[in-house]
């Protein structure tokens, strides 16, 4: 497949699948970002607002602020696997526009 032109990248940006596409994206990334940021600095408000939750022992020694701190980390990696399955189904998408812009080329010449 050949790199489209100027003109076909304006055909594909004006289409209803690339449209489509976009709204997928920001309805997952934007979403996600802002739920990342506040799950991310809420172990740091808890902890300068409610240190005394916090310093809940909640397994041994172990307080609620380092089970917090321990999530933040499993909560990264399952975000990221989420977004490696919602990208691929992206990727699938942008390929299926492309695929259909180098037929809509090809009957056009």
């Amino acid at each position: 497949m050949s790199n489209p032109s100027k003109d076909s990248w304006s055909r594909i940006s004006n289409s209803p699948g690339y449209k489509a596409l976009l709204r997928s994206k920001n309805a997952f990334i934007l979403p996600a970002s802002i739920f990342f940021i506040v799950y991310y600095f809420s172990l740091l408000v808890l902890v300068g607002w409610f240190p005394e939750i916090m310093r809940t022992p909640v397994l041994g020694p172990i307080n609620a602020a380092y089970l917090f701190a321990l999530s933040q980390f499993f909560m990264a990696w399952i975000m990221a696997f989420v977004y490696v399955r919602k990208a691929s189904e992206w990727d699938r998408q942008a390929k299926a526009l492309l695929e259909e812009q180098a037929s809509f080329e090809k009957s056009s010449h």
